[in-house]
């Protein structure tokens, strides 16, 4: 938590200074506050997983921090392509502002040798800045809970086109596949998965309109795009896309 006062001391003191180095993690401010701890973080995994490896997602509930995030990669290309990408997306209606972070994690440090402790570094800095090299376990490493819920609410029934007409929603593939149109049918997803996640990966592709999912059916979607070519591109793009280690699995739905 240190490391997150010292990114906001940074922010204010360099806000008209020099550029930031480019490093593995990006800072994330303006961030919904009404969202859950455990489902921000759950999200931000989820949402920027695809521009590459994750070490770790920070957050923490103090109101000094919250609205705010940082997102660990495991090279400094990933973190970038992730800001050239993502900053001013709209995340919980609120547009993300991204940018590298000012300080190094714990994580980085310990993997690249120049970590110190935290207690330790400031006792240091008030007798001078001397240095020591004393060993010290980081117990107060977070780590990710699990999310506690489906997010968001589903559309009236009778507007949610399933397949397999009023038999509902099969778990299984159907046998005979829908033909190409405008709507896919998205399955094996986490039951916590919430629209925003599905919203943050499927409205990068043209035509995107929206996410609908249905609360008593939990681990399904329905993605709708203006036309089927723009849904065809999503669904060769993202099929096979892992959400918590779990492949999703992307048709065309029934009408």
């Amino acid at each position: 938590m240190e490391m997150m006062m010292q990114e906001e001391a940074a922010a204010a003191a360099n806000k008209a200074g020099s550029e930031v180095t480019p490093n593995q993690t990006i800072y994330i401010n303006n961030l919904n506050e009404k969202v859950k701890l455990d489902e921000l973080k759950k999200s931000l995994n989820t949402v920027f997983s695809r521009f590459g490896k994750i070490v770790e997602v920070l957050a923490f509930k103090t109101l000094k921090h919250k609205g705010q995030a940082w997102v660990v990669f495991d090279n400094p290309e990933s973190a970038s392509n992730a800001i050239s990408e993502m900053n001013g997306y709209r995340f919980y209606d609120k547009p993300m502002r991204i940018q590298f972070a000012k300080t190094k994690s714990d994580v980085i440090a310990k993997a690249d040798g120049t970590f110190v402790p935290r207690e330790k570094r400031k006792r240091q800095e008030e007798k001078g800045g001397k240095k020591k090299k004393e060993q010290h376990h980081d117990s107060t490493r977070m780590a990710m809970p699990a999310y506690p819920g489906v997010y968001g609410s589903a559309p009236p029934l009778s507007q949610v086109p399933y397949p397999g007409g009023g038999g509902g929603v099969k778990s299984n593939l159907p046998e005979a596949p829908a033909p190409p149109n405008n709507i896919l049918f998205v399955q094996h997803l986490p039951h916590d998965t919430t629209p925003e996640i599905l919203q943050a990966l499927f409205d990068k592709y043209h035509g995107f309109k929206e996410v609908r999912m249905v609360a008593a059916k939990p681990g399904i979607a329905f993605v709708e795009f203006a036309d089927e070519m723009q849904s065809t591109v999503a669904m060769h793009g993202l099929e096979g896309f892992t959400i918590q280690q779990t492949p999703m699995r992307i048709t065309y739905a029934k009408k």
